[in-house]
């Protein structure tokens, strides 16, 4: 068997992603990101979840045209929002936003369940092939608006947003169990931040700005 052509772009990608960290210390509060998660990141083969036509690229700290006007977000932004959600092996995670599923596949290397909704049929319908074809068992995923949810599954110990919000959504912040965590690009589109919402075991939630950032809106958010 050839070895895989794309494992030291891989490894060039953790490295680019630890130096960013330590890059953005002042405004991250740490210099490393979890170990797990950088490990997660140098398994999941990235290429496989974007485009062929921008394959060559897939190891790139920089977002990616996945087609219906979506984009991949950078790995760096993949690794921290990631991070942020401290991860447990036995979580339930919702993510909102599946893309083609490089997200979703590396949420599956480090929990025990993921739902995962996309809004965009020929997206969700790619990253159920893609998901498959890596062997991804433990992740279910539903064609719907993210906005509401997924109720009949909540609620869960964490939930990853991959679509800019004005505010947070009222269900996903209903869906999050106490003690959880949300990670959710929220503000208009020109001054968007990366928000860690916190909920403690009495159901009260805190917020924090982590970074600015820039990422496209979520489709269903207006209804």
């Amino acid at each position: 068997m050839s070895a895989d052509p794309f494992a030291e772009l891989r490894e060039q990608m953790i490295a680019v992603i630890a130096a960013e960290t330590v890059f953005l210390t002042g405004e991250l509060g740490k210099a490393a990101l979890s170990g797990r998660v950088l490990e997660a990141m140098a398994k999941v083969p990235r290429h496989e979840f974007v485009p062929v036509e921008v394959r060559g690229y897939a190891y790139v700290n920089s977002p990616l045209p996945i087609g219906c006007d979506k984009t991949i977000s950078q790995p760096f932004i993949v690794a921290l929002m990631t991070d942020l959600l401290e991860l447990q092996p036995g979580d339930r995670v919702l993510e909102i936003g599946t893309g083609l599923g490089y997200q979703a596949a590396i949420l599956s290397a480090l929990v025990r369940e993921v739902y995962s909704v996309e809004f965009i049929e020929e997206l969700a319908e790619q990253a159920k092939q893609r998901l498959a074809r890596q062997g991804c068992a433990n992740i279910t995923l539903k064609l719907g608006n993210g906005f509401y949810g997924w109720p009949e599954h909540a609620p869960f110990d964490k939930v990853i947003v991959t679509a800019g919000t004005d505010l947070v959504p009222p269900p996903l912040l209903n869906q999050l169990k106490p003690g959880g965590r949300m990670v959710i690009p929220t503000g208009l589109p020109d001054s968007q931040q990366l928000v860690l919402v916190e909920k403690d075991p009495k159901g009260r939630t805190t917020t924090r700005n982590v970074l600015r950032v820039r990422f496209s809106l979520l489709e269903g958010a207006e209804a």
